[in-house]
């Protein structure tokens, strides 16, 4: 049967058994690590020297920095450090979490990993730390930027919640700004305390390097921020928003705004 377009289930990716054979004991998923995290030799963490020593017969620090003199292990300055948990379980939990959609509870991670409920808590956060990308560098553009709101229906919230939302429209709801690089597609969303001027103008100058064009509704928030992009001109427009408002149309009706 011909396929005429690619489907959700038919995405290139590693299966469940395709996992479990790439890392069957904790030593090879600590072979891995190691691989994985120094591509050109051993590194020590502590001063940055090269010159280290693999061959301690310490238990839990198995590598000793010739420069500093400090032991250290693989797990040493990741978020693997303090932890009794093993390799293994690290590497499928990564894998979990990074690959569930929409996201993953401590509870699943309990029964599917089999640790308790508090050391599967205490994994999915120390692996959603590293999902930080404030180091990575804002969009070239040119770039479409918009905010929504986000929050439960209040026909279908109980008598106690409603009373403690007096008002209409956004009253209760929260609100989530995003961007979005019309040239590599990628996105970019947030939730943000409010839609005035200064948080506005904030996101789009933390998400776009200067001289990037940028296209928007006609909020006031938006408006003149014209000394940042020198290079191009900001161009303001109502209709254009065809790239990020589906996405965040999308984003409501998860959140049944």
């Amino acid at each position: 049967m011909r396929r005429t377009g690619p489907s959700k289930s038919h995405r290139h990716g590693m299966s469940l058994m395709e996992l479990m054979k790439k890392f069957p004991d904790d030593a090879t998923a600590e072979t891995w690590f190691v691989q994985s995290r120094w591509l050109e030799g051993i590194i020590c963490p502590h001063c940055g020297s090269t010159n280290g020593n693999p061959n301690t017969k310490h238990r839990s620090m198995p590598y000793r920095c010739r420069d500093c003199r400090k032991r250290f292990s693989t797990r040493t300055g990741t978020v693997m450090e303090c932890s009794k948990l093993g390799f293994q379980i690290w590497a499928i939990a990564i894998f979990l979490i990074a690959t569930n959609l929409k996201g993953i509870s401590s509870m699943k991670l309990h029964r599917d990993l089999g640790i308790t409920q508090k050391s599967a808590w205490f994994l999915a956060h120390r692996i959603r730390e590293t999902f930080d990308f404030a180091w990575l560098p804002g969009f070239d553009g040119p770039i479409e930027a918009d905010e929504t709101f986000i929050g439960g229906k209040r026909k279908n919230m109980s008598h106690e919640k409603r009373k403690e939302q007096t008002g209409c429209g956004p009253v209760g709801k929260a609100i989530v700004a995003g961007v979005k690089d019309r040239k590599t597609g990628q996105v970019s969303a947030r939730v943000v305390k409010g839609t005035d001027a200064t948080i506005l103008k904030g996101f789009v100058r933390y998400h776009a390097e200067p001289g990037t064009t940028v296209y928007t509704d006609e909020a006031l928030g938006y408006q003149g921020m014209n000394d940042i992009w020198t290079t191009k001109q900001l161009i303001t427009v109502l209709a254009n928003m065809s790239i990020i408002w589906p996405i965040l149309m999308e984003l409501r009706a998860f959140g049944q705004c």
